[in-house]
């Protein structure tokens, strides 16, 4: 590019396109496109793209202070031009900094620029009204600031405003919604935690059983805590949820943090809460808890992100979405959780990592019983008098008795 100061580096550039989870009132999908170099976030474009991948409307393209004027923008959006390559492209509105950045930018496909050709040839997709005011809006700054702007590339066609709304608004169709259906599929959602270091090192030991690693990530983050997230189709773009969050981190933590995914069904369509539905992803946008069936954890160390580690709570495990504050708890919810969402009392059911007790709940409840009991006798009784040792008996060799019921828990 023109005016460049210094060339972005050979090494430890990276370009990334995920999902930006944004409401955007409209069928279209979030996506960004994130440039790395080495961990650090020197910019971003992002866009939203019609259903039939066919249309793509840039909304904002951003580079930090230290990686502008080296070719990073360029780079960016010649990356989304290559990322959608039969796509029309709808620049829109510039900015003072858009407007002096696009002066000195060469359009790899200036054909598929919606400023530069027909409304009759896309206005199915963008409302020509609109577009016309965003090209208005662009010339404007480009007299303003003197610049040439490719003007010349810019289809003109001496028609009234008026004239352009009769003849080409009514070709626009808006896309229908499809937006994901939340009812009887299974939905990923993803948060970052910062364990302390004995947890995070027990939970991400390969060598320890995954159950009881998981089993243990459940009770630290709470049964009733699970995070209020965008919930995905897959597991693959919770992941990437999580490491987005990472990577805006405006700090780097002392340790690498836990990236955790819950894979979980709502137990009922009856009283599915508000939502409101992306293309891949949904959105619980009521303030109360909601109640779900915890089905599987996975897991990955943010300084190890290609090692995943997985667990399934067979059968699943009764959890909750947290509420938005403790004023927006069911009866059902603070009866069963605390306001940190841990548990009151242990449930019934068994965590699937211990699957050898799950047919003697009831055994093992006497045995707790039994015991609390004989503790509260002595307590009233006083201390029991001294006796002499009783004979040492033979090692025992058969496994011990199973825990108590509220053995482990907080």
């Amino acid at each position: 590019m023109p005016g460049d100061e210094a060339a972005l580096p050979e090494e430890g550039l990276s370009l990334w396109l995920t999902d930006w989870k944004i409401p955007t009132g409209t069928p279209w999908q979030g996506r960004r496109l994130v440039a790395l170099v080495g961990q650090a976030v020197a910019g971003h474009l992002d866009v939203h793209v019609h259903p039939d991948g066919q249309a793509v409307k840039v909304w904002m393209l951003d580079v930090q202070p230290d990686f502008q004027r080296r070719g990073l923008a360029g780079l960016l959006m010649d990356t989304l031009y290559a990322a959608y390559p039969t796509a029309w492209i709808n620049h829109g509105a510039r900015t003072r900094e858009g407007t002096w950045w696009w002066n000195s930018y060469r359009d790899p496909a200036p054909q598929r620029n919606v400023h530069n050709r027909p409304p009759a040839e896309w206005a199915v997709y963008f409302d020509a009204v609109e577009v016309a005011s965003e090209k208005a809006q662009n010339a404007h700054l480009n007299a303003f600031y003197g610049l040439d702007g490719h003007r010349h590339d810019v289809y003109r066609y001496g028609e009234r405003l008026e004239q352009e709304a009769d003849d080409y608004a009514p070709h626009y169709q808006p896309a229908q919604d499809a937006g994901l259906d939340p009812v009887g599929r299974q939905l990923h959602g993803a948060t970052r935690l910062l364990l302390p270091s004995a947890l995070h090192a027990y939970v991400h030991d390969r060598t320890q059983d995954a159950s009881r690693r998981a089993a243990a990530l459940l009770e630290h983050v709470g049964h009733g805590n699970l995070p209020r997230t965008y919930w995905n189709s897959t597991q693959h773009a919770a992941f990437e949820d999580a490491y987005h969050e990472e990577i805006f981190q405006d700090s780097v933590p002392a340790q690498p943090a836990t990236h955790l995914v819950f894979t979980l069904r709502l137990p009922s369509a009856d009283h599915l809460p508000a939502f409101h539905a992306l293309p891949a992803s949904v959105d619980f946008v009521a303030g109360a808890d909601i109640a779900v069936e915890l089905a599987a954890l996975a897991w990955r160390s943010a300084g190890q992100p290609t090692v995943t580690h997985t667990a399934a709570f067979t059968p699943p495990v009764s959890a909750a979405v947290a509420p938005r504050g403790p004023q927006h708890a069911s009866p059902a919810y603070q009866a069963r959780y605390d306001e940190a969402g841990f548990r009151l009392s242990l449930d019934a059911e068994q965590p699937a990592s211990e699957p050898a007790f799950a047919d003697r709940a009831e055994e093992i409840r006497a045995v707790a019983e039994r015991l609390l009991a004989d503790r509260a006798e002595r307590s009233r009784s006083g201390p029991p008098p001294s006796a002499p040792p009783p004979p040492q008996q033979p090692q025992q060799t058969s496994p011990p008795p199973a825990p108590g019921r509220g053995q482990g828990m907080r």
